[in-house]
């Protein structure tokens, strides 16, 4: 590789940490003043991005996987009532998804030390665990089905076992949606 496809490779490399470390700023500024504190205060966050609202909710759930700043399925209810169930349900699958799918490889490249970070270190003890079974596999796979379950904790933690990137996605990608589109349905039809 020639060194200016090296240069091009560490600028862009650069570029995109800086673009997500000026979006988690912006989120956790955004958390102190009190827009992830209920569902009023997140609609009204959301809503005042106009045009761009539908990005933004993709990329706080996005966000809220890896930096847990608020409930996921806060984000859920307010894609539901801002965007209706099927137009909810998409945005919040997309940005969940490529969240937990993120999560998984910060475990694989980073390991253990950041994960205990990212999770906090009793969830991270009380947790790890579950790993070690030979069932983990069932445990994540339902983890990610259910509503409720603590499954940001669990897409960091299959980043630790040997578990393929291959079947981590497939699980991810068959198994989620079902829960958020649970929530998508019930709060766009009682809120």
């Amino acid at each position: 590789m020639s060194a200016t496809a090296i240069n091009i490779k560490r600028v862009a490399k650069a570029a995109g940490l800086a673009f997500c470390i000026l979006i988690l700023i912006f989120l956790i500024k955004s958390y102190f003043d009190g827009y992830f504190h209920s569902v009023s205060t997140f609609k009204g966050y959301i809503q005042g991005f106009g045009f761009f609202a539908p990005a933004v909710l993709f990329t706080v759930q996005l966000f809220q996987v890896v930096i847990p700043l608020l409930p996921g399925f806060l984000g859920c209810i307010v894609g539901a009532v801002l965007f209706g169930p099927v137009g909810g349900f998409w945005i919040n699958y997309l940005g969940i998804s490529a969240g937990s799918i993120i999560a998984f490889f910060i475990a694989r490249r980073f390991g253990s030390h950041v994960v205990q970070g990212l999770i906090g270190e009793a969830n991270y003890h009380k947790y790890l665990d579950w790993t070690q079974k030979k069932s983990f596999l069932s445990i994540f796979a339902l983890a990610i089905l259910l509503p409720l379950a603590p499954d940001d904790i669990l897409c960091f933690l299959a980043g630790l076992t040997p578990m393929s990137s291959r079947k981590y996605i497939f699980i991810i990608l068959i198994m989620k949606p079902w829960c958020i589109l649970f929530y998508s349905i019930f709060f766009a039809r009682f809120l």
